[in-house]
């Protein structure tokens, strides 16, 4: 558990962990007890179509404290790292203690550890990466490239793919440039959410269904008309499914059940980016929370 006597009310507190693990509860607990402004670090969290399906705070937890970045974001527009990274920054120099939290490691890594200035990709480009199989992507990438990255993710190897095709410079390359962070890491309060698989798992199912007892259906019908599975916000774990079930391709229990699926992936995909991202931040069990 955090040592509540020996948190520093000043600096910045981050809070990362796995989807389903507590982690909005915690800087909750931390604003009640020391003040702060909660400030979201989860890329799906972003999205203003989708707000019970990304289990973004409700109505009363945003009552019970000041939040920041939470659904400011149209869901057709992109959204990366280093936008998120320019909204944050104002929130370390003034104003209310921040308290980041979320489960997107990249963005911690990025402000904690600093952002490659890379160049925008452009939408052709993007398209034409949208285009290729995943092996056809990794088969451009050199040997440093394909050691660096999860090569099982397609989103981490289109990314590598496009920066190259745009720059003719590799990822890694602009990442070994990186600049310094805007908030290094000894200046935070780092906590990590430790949530094993067998504890999250049983968990993670019951969430989805109390998502569909809160609306996730009905969010999912709202979206229905614009849907598209290559906008920004498709991305948000579940919609797929949700919106097959209300295309008559699959049943809502069959849904519900691949959701969870996706969810379970996702979760042991941030697991593996934290163990290896970040070993100095101070573990909280998920399970005392």
């Amino acid at each position: 558990m955090i040592d509540w006597k020996s948190l520093d009310a000043d600096r910045p507190v981050l809070i990362a962990g796995p989807t389903a693990s507590g982690k909005s509860a915690l800087a909750l607990e931390v604003a009640a007890r020391s003040g702060g402004v909660v400030v979201n670090a989860d890329a799906l969290q972003v999205f203003a179509n989708w707000r019970v399906l990304t289990a973004r705070p409700s109505a009363e937890e945003e009552a019970a404290a000041p939040h920041a970045l939470y659904g400011h974001v149209p869901g057709d527009t992109a959204y990366s790292v280093g936008h998120w990274l320019r909204d944050v920054a104002p929130m370390l120099t003034g104003g209310a203690r921040p308290i980041i939290t979320g489960g997107t490691g990249l963005y911690f890594t990025a402000l904690t550890e600093g952002l490659a200035e890379i160049p925008e990709v452009p939408p052709e480009v993007r398209a034409e990466a949208d285009a290729l199989p995943l092996a056809a992507l990794l088969a451009a990438l050199d040997d440093e490239q394909r050691s660096r990255i999860d090569c099982a993710n397609r989103a981490r190897v289109q990314r590598a793919w496009e920066v190259l095709r745009t720059t003719g410079k590799p990822l890694w390359r602009w990442q070994d440039e990186t600049p310094p962070p805007i908030l290094p890491l000894s200046d935070a309060q780092p906590f990590l959410v430790d949530a094993p698989k067998e504890w999250l798992t049983p968990r993670i199912a019951r969430r989805f269904d109390l998502m569909l007892e809160a609306g996730a259906l009905d969010e999912a019908r709202a979206n229905l008309p614009h849907w598209s599975p290559t906008l920004p916000s498709a991305k948000a774990i579940g919609a797929p499914e949700l919106i097959a079930h209300l295309r008559g391709k699959m049943s809502l229990s069959e849904a519900a059940e691949r959701a969870k699926i996706s969810t379970r992936q996702y979760a042991k995909r941030q697991r593996s980016w934290f163990r290896a991202r970040m070993q100095a931040w101070q573990n909280v069990s998920a399970s005392a929370l």
